[in-house]
């Protein structure tokens, strides 16, 4: 069982050291090839990763190829607090992404979104304040609405009938509500008879392609449903991540225990 438990944690360790060489280069390339600042901000985060990454798998790898107990012990201390972080994370992010949802739109392909629908926790620490330029900064780098805008041969209608994106929807074209006459996708003139509306996003709307609705409710009400749809995703996968974690956690205690008992017997045969 000693050869077994410690080849499998050597081998998945050394795995582990791999891809946090991979993203520790993922987030260099960022820094300097980097043209977004989307790209620029995931740089940080990339990089905190993987060192981490490369710091456990280390710990794991000395420890059960040169059968060293106390790195193996405070691997497997890590890994128990990473099981632990993981599962409040994953549990905190469905409580938080359970509420809200777009508003279907009679005889439209897409969904208006409404900023109060969200939990006030997201809407205070990801879309307020200074947080939000960044985001801006992100959606203008990202051409996501300049995408929308390039089919231009389409009518009213057509354009109606599409399924926009959360972001689409929310930052790239007028509140459905407000009433403004469609030109393009991101082009949109008053009616003569004035809005139907004049809530605060339709005040807001610019047809300046650099602004659009960039500084809607609905733009920041748009970033959080791709958020809690991309979170939804993320906790189907933490919950793989878990069961594998746990069943590395296990072998690694096989492996422990064995360097343990391994260590006994040879203090047993040096004092026979």
């Amino acid at each position: 069982m000693f050869r077994a438990s410690n080849s499998l944690i050597a081998i998945l360790n050394i795995l582990t050291l791999v891809i946090s060489v991979l993203i520790i280069g993922l987030s260099i390339w960022f820094q300097v090839h980097g043209t977004s600042q989307c790209q620029k901000f995931l740089q940080l985060p990339l990089l905190i990763m993987g060192l981490f990454l490369l710091f456990v798998s280390l710990l794991g790898l000395i420890g059960s190829c040169c059968r060293v107990t106390s790195l193996l012990w405070i691997y497997l201390v890590v890994m128990f607090l990473i099981i632990i972080g993981l599962f409040a994370f994953t549990f905190v992010a469905f409580v938080l992404t359970n509420k809200g949802a777009g508003k279907a739109i009679s005889g439209k392909g897409y969904k208006d979104y409404r900023l109060g629908d969200y939990s006030n926790w997201l809407q205070n620490h990801v879309v307020n304040g200074k947080k939000w330029n960044g985001f801006k900064n992100c959606l203008s780098d990202s051409r996501v609405c300049r995408n929308l805008g390039r089919d231009d041969h389409q009518n009213a209608l057509e354009f109606s009938q599409r399924n926009l994106s959360p972001i689409q929807s929310g930052c790239c074209k007028p509140p459905t509500i407000c009433g403004f006459n469609y030109e393009n996708a991101t082009f949109w003139t008053i009616p003569k008879s004035g809005l139907a509306s004049t809530e605060g996003d339709c005040l807001t709307w610019s047809n300046h392609q650099g602004t659009l609705c960039y500084d809607c409710m609905s733009c920041k009400a748009g970033v959080l449903e791709n958020l809690k749809r991309e979170w939804r995703k993320l906790t189907i996968a933490n919950v793989c991540i878990l069961i594998f974690l746990i069943v590395v956690n296990t072998i690694g205690c096989y492996a422990f225990r064995n360097n343990r008992a391994d260590g006994r017997y040879k203090r047993y045969r040096g004092s026979a």
